[in-house]
């Protein structure tokens, strides 16, 4: 394979996409048990909120990794292997609704921090491709982090 960037840096962009890989999954999975779960005044928002996010998550999840695919390596897919590389707790129980927004701010801002790691390989590389996904990834993020702390505000 020889699409311009050395297998060596390729490995280790595709090691900072799968960390990226398993904080997106394990966000998705946080997501939707909420909207399953969420009750309260704010229900009908929250749980219509939550089904859009979970449904964008989806399709990251294939997006990020297609990409490690196409840098030749594997990508994640078991729950052990999210759970060892992902920085997003599993929720306590089910939380309030309060609760499971804040629980999904620190979380979206959690794969940003995650997502930010990528680009010093991304960028040593020239790898444009990753890059950009990663740019696409943190503009959704850092989004629906700003909407979700705004419903906090009183």
């Amino acid at each position: 394979m020889d699409i311009g960037i050395k297998p060596s840096d390729r490995k280790k962009i595709a090691e900072g996409l799968s960390k990226l890989l398993a904080d997106t999954y394990t966000l998705y999975l946080k997501t939707h048990y909420f909207h399953w779960n969420v009750t309260g005044p704010m229900f009908n928002t929250l749980h219509l909120m939550f089904e859009t996010q979970y449904t964008e998550l989806a399709l990251a999840v294939d997006n990020i990794a297609e990409r490690i695919r196409a840098l030749d390596e594997y990508a994640p897919g078991t729950y052990s292997q999210f759970a060892k590389l992902s920085t997003i707790p599993e929720s306590k129980g089910i939380p309030k609704a309060p609760d499971m927004i804040k629980e999904l701010v620190e979380a979206h801002e959690a794969v940003c921090r995650t997502a930010r790691s990528v680009f010093p390989a991304a960028n040593k590389a020239d790898d444009e491709a990753t890059a950009d996904l990663v740019t696409q990834r943190l503009q959704i993020h850092e989004k629906t982090a700003w909407m979700l702390r705004s419903m906090l505000e009183k």
